[in-house]
Formats: C-alpha cells, structure tokens, sequence
C-alpha cells in the first residue's frame, strides 16, 4: 500500500525497505518530488538592480548580471532560515521578501572594460565538472564592415569578441580569448558548443570552425581550426606548390567545401543504380553545383569527440530570426574530425533525418558521454508523452491547408544543431513525472508570455491530480494592457524556482517558488 501513497513518510519508508529495478534506482529517487514541490511564492522580492542568468548545473552557484552589462555577480545559495511560534507558524518573516536571505555574492567580476564593451547577457556556459564558468564580451557591432580577405560581404563585423574563462569558486580569470572582426552567435550559445572539454566556436564571418580544449589548470589551449584547411598540414602542403598550380585560372575548392563537394559526388556514383538513373543524378548535381558552393556554415555541434554536425544554408538565411528557420531550405552534415571526411548530408526536408532525429533525439542534443543529469531531461526520444506531443503537433501541421509535410519536417528539424546546455535539468519538467502546459513553460531557456492565470503542474502517475501551480505574476494581478515575458529560472536539485517578469516601461517583478 505504501507503493501508492501520497504520504512523503510512507514513500520514504518505501524507498528504504523496497529494491527497486536494476538501472531504475535514480528514477524510483526521482519520484519523490511529486511530494517535494515549490507550492509556496513569496511575490515581488527586494532584488538588487540585476539580469538574471540560470543557476549552474549542480546548483552551487546563481549567475547573474550587472545592469550595465559590465560585470558578472556570482552568488552562493544559503536559503531562508527563520524561527517561528505556535501563533505566527503561518506567517513569513519580513526578511522573506529580501533577496539577500536567500542568497550570498560571492564575487563580482568587472569583465567588460571597454567604452563600448558590455556582456551578452544570454551566454555562459559551465564545465562538466561545473568548476569553469566561460562568459563572453562584445563591442557594438558594424552592420556595413569594410570589405576582408575571406569574409561574407553581408554578414556584419563585431570588433572585439571575448571569451572569458572564470574559476568559479574563487571568481578568478583564468585566461581568455579574442576575436576581432568577426561575427560569431553568442545570444542563448548559438554559435558555441561546448562538449566535454572541447569548445566549438563558429566564425559565421570568416567560415571558420574554431577548436579549442578547456584544460583542467584554467587555459583555453587550440587543437584545431576548420575552414580552408581541415588537417594541420593542409596549409604547409599548398604552400609547397607552385605559384602556378595555384593560380592556373581555375577556382581551387578549399577545407570543408571541397570535402563536402566530394562526398555528395561520391555518394552518386556509388550508388547502385543504373547508368541512366545515375546520369541523371550527376545532371542534377551538376546544375545544382553553384548553389551548393555558395552554402554556408550556419550552425555546428558535437556529436561526440569526433563528430561534428554542421548546418549549412544560404547566405541569405545566415542571419535570419529562428522565427524562419522552418521556411528556409538547409542542409546538415557529419564531419569526423579524425578522418577530415564527410559522413552524412542531408536537406532539412528529409523523411531519413525526420526517423533518425525521432527515434535518437538524446545522440543530437546532447554529446556523449553524457552528464547523470542530461540523462533524464525528457524529449521524443526517450519520453513517450514528449513524443506523443509531437506527434499531435504534426498532425496539427500536416492538417492545417497551408503547409506541405516537408515543410512539418522542417518544423521538427528546425531546432538542429541543438544550443549546448539550452535545458534545465530540474525534475519537474521531467514528463513522466508532471504534466504542464509547454506553451508557458518548458526546460528550454526561452522567455514565455506571461498569463493572468497560474501554471498548472499535474501528475501523471494520477491524472488529473493537481501537484502545484505556480503564479508568476503578482499575487493580485493587475492587465495594464501591455504584453508581459517571464523567464523561470529552476534549481537543478531543490524545489525552488525563480520567476522573473518583465513589461514594457515596467519595473521587472521577481518572485520565489519554494515549498515551505
């Protein structure tokens, strides 16, 4: 009977006395917190004048930002203690609504120097050890660049980029890195992807894929750079030949292009299909051809230590709002970083990459070895409510009269390569556990419209049981008729969420979530 109690003493005496399945032990743990939940909100806490980030993938630190975007504010948690009588046992303390009883600074970095340096308020990224925290730092960007060697003329130029390398526990630069005159996606870690210890940069400027490794002692070391030349001697080699190989008036494909070029000429002439048919192929590769040499790295990912995923469109696309991605024609390609070879290209339209991503969603989001923690953020590869969601959503697409079904595989594919360390963690977005609306809230770190009503957070192990709700507005919410953003911020491990609303000419309302 205790199996299915709702008592957190009996599931606890459960869970010591009952074994549970080989392999299953962290789920059975993870049941627990439909009992521990943050029903409890303290509305509109005194907060010092700051942007909020996220908390750090094993919870010990909160990251936020300094108005002015110049410094990095690093706090330890140390939640609200207070004591209480049998007549107030109900009633907060006034400390409760100060940000400072449930949060200590530990160190505020001045990372932005510069005149016209401020820091990108959607980038960090933590180490799998969560020892390193890497920020980044940009100067305003120059939308008419003068021309360079190399550069896409209509992509825009950011004098000055910075990565930053800080110890975390001591709030300690470590080392950094520059880029200067290039244009690389720093808002929600677009352009970076960070695997192991192995950091991806992407130069959507110059095309170049940018290799380096995050040693233990607090140094960005370069392993390689990916563009014109894929292997390290690649350079030396063509230098080494003569100056009329080189220029003898024909165009020389370099690095990643020309690997690419081949693969796709290789795999129609391996293809076991009559002369005729292939021929055809070969036509269409070859009338085809110009507008796969003007393709452009848009995004990359690992896959593994070895394995790139690289997105490539259209030069047009490059800059486009992730509101068109699904209407824009792309490509996504595997690269080995061993071998120098292309494994794979696929167009964004195509039913092969919609099976694979279905079926092996958790390979693309998330590089292997995989963190405990990444284990268990629910998608439509591992969750079958994830998937019969999606299932819903396309056949939603597939009914509606104005999209075809390659466009609804464009909708699912659109989010490809997937942004490092884009989700939260905590279990109560983990859809075996709770059931909760995905347009107000999700594990993606995205701003939500904010609704009059509270989000509902039902269980699924009895439906329609109501475990919690949580009210990101005011406790007496007031419609001043203009369009309100929340972002939630979730402890990895503890029932405590932040939620953070925002208006236009508004001051920002921040509330706590906690079960009390």
């Amino acid at each position: 009977m205790w199996k299915q109690s709702e008592n957190i003493v009996h599931r606890l005496f459960s869970r010591q006395i009952n074994r549970a399945p080989p392999d299953t032990h962290i789920n059975k743990t993870r049941q627990l917190y439909e009992n521990i939940v943050p029903s409890f909100t303290v509305y509109d806490v005194e907060c010092p004048e700051q942007l909020w980030r996220c908390f750090t993938n094993d919870g010990q630190y909160l990251i936020c930002f300094s108005r002015n975007l110049h410094d990095v504010l690093i706090y330890r948690p140390c939640w609200l203690s207070y004591c209480t009588t049998a007549d107030s046992v109900d009633e907060l303390p006034s400390k409760a609504k100060k940000f400072e009883s449930y949060f200590t600074l530990l160190h505020r970095i001045s990372l932005a120097t510069g005149q016209t340096e401020v820091l990108c308020k959607d980038f960090f990224l933590s180490t799998e050890n969560n020892v390193y925290g890497i920020f980044a730092a940009s100067t305003i960007q120059d939308i008419n660049p003068a021309a360079a060697l190399g550069a896409v003329g209509t992509v825009p130029s950011i004098e000055k980029t910075t990565f930053f390398l800080v110890r975390l526990a001591d709030g300690v630069v470590t080392d950094q890195r520059v880029f200067r005159d290039d244009y690389i996606h720093l808002a929600h870690n677009a352009g970076v992807f960070l695997h192991d210890d192995l950091l991806a940069i992407l130069s959507v400027r110059f095309q170049f894929i940018h290799i380096l490794q995050v040693r233990d002692g607090g140094l960005f070391l370069d392993v390689r750079t990916i563009g014109n030349f894929c292997c390290e001697d690649d350079e030396l080699l063509l230098n080494s030949q003569s100056q009329e190989v080189l220029t003898g008036g024909s165009q020389i494909l370099w690095g990643l292009k020309q690997r690419l070029l081949s693969f796709i000429m290789q795999g129609i002439q391996d293809e076991d299909v009559n002369p005729a048919m292939r021929a055809q192929r070969l036509q269409r590769f070859y009338y085809h051809f110009q507008h796969y040499l003007d393709l452009v790295m848009w995004k990359v990912q690992f896959l593994d230590r070895q394995h790139l995923l690289i997105k490539f469109g259209s030069v047009d696309g490059l800059l486009q709002r992730n509101s068109d991605a699904p209407h824009q024609t792309a490509f996504l390609a595997v690269y080995n970083l061993e071998t120098t070879k292309m494994l794979a290209f696929y167009q964004n339209s195509a039913e092969e990459m919609l099976q694979l991503v279905e079926h092996y969603c958790d390979y693309f989001r998330m590089a292997l070895p995989v963190p405990t923690y990444m284990n268990f953020i629910s998608s439509y590869g591992n969750n079958i409510f994830a998937r019969e969601q999606l299932q819903k959503q396309k056949t939603v697409w597939i009914t509606s009269k104005i999209t075809s079904f390659s466009q609804v595989i464009k909708r699912t594919l659109s989010s490809l390569p997937f942004n490092c360390q884009s989700q939260s963690p905590s279990a109560y977005f983990d859809q075996y556990l709770f059931h909760y609306d995905e347009k107000f809230i999700s594990a993606i770190d995205r701003h939500k419209p904010c609704m009059e009503h509270p989000i509902k957070f039902i269980s699924r192990r009895r439906p329609n049981t109501l475990k919690f709700k949580i009210n990101p507005g005011l406790e007496i919410g007031a419609n001043d008729g203009h369009t309100k953003w929340v972002a939630f911020l979730f402890h990895p491990i503890f029932p405590f969420v932040i939620s953070v609303q925002q208006s236009l000419l508004q001051a920002t309302i921040v509330n706590f979530h906690f079960r009390r």
